[in-house]
């Protein structure tokens, strides 16, 4: 039954997964290309956004690319950050805020 619904929800999140890579593609190649590499990480902001989506989801990616983008400002972290292999264990759909690592580059904090 988990297997049902699991796939029920791949095929749900599907155009969601479109539209977000491609306003973000969107994103890079314009907006951004006027505004300089600003990002203190690699991969950029939108590069980890646009990968997390891409493997994890719409929902759980785009929590994991907002923690990110919050990491990224002004006295935040920099550096080397790829994207985690797997979402955090305690990562739900009802806690979004628990899918992103909000503070520090490690993936083991999952406030």
């Amino acid at each position: 039954m988990d297997r049902v619904v699991a796939g029920f929800w791949r095929v749900v999140d599907l155009p969601f997964k479109f539209a977000a890579v491609l306003l973000i593609s969107l994103y890079r190649y314009t907006f951004s290309a006027f505004m300089g590499r600003t990002c203190r990480h690699l991969p950029t902001c939108s590069e980890y956004t646009r990968d997390a989506i891409w493997q994890f989801g719409f929902w759980p990616g785009g929590w994991m690319g907002l923690a990110r983008f919050w990491r990224c400002r002004p006295g935040g972290t920099h550096g080397y950050d790829p994207v985690p292999e797997r979402v955090p264990e305690r990562g739900r759909w009802y806690a979004p805020w628990r899918y992103g690592a909000w503070r520090g580059l490690g993936h083991e904090h999952d406030h």
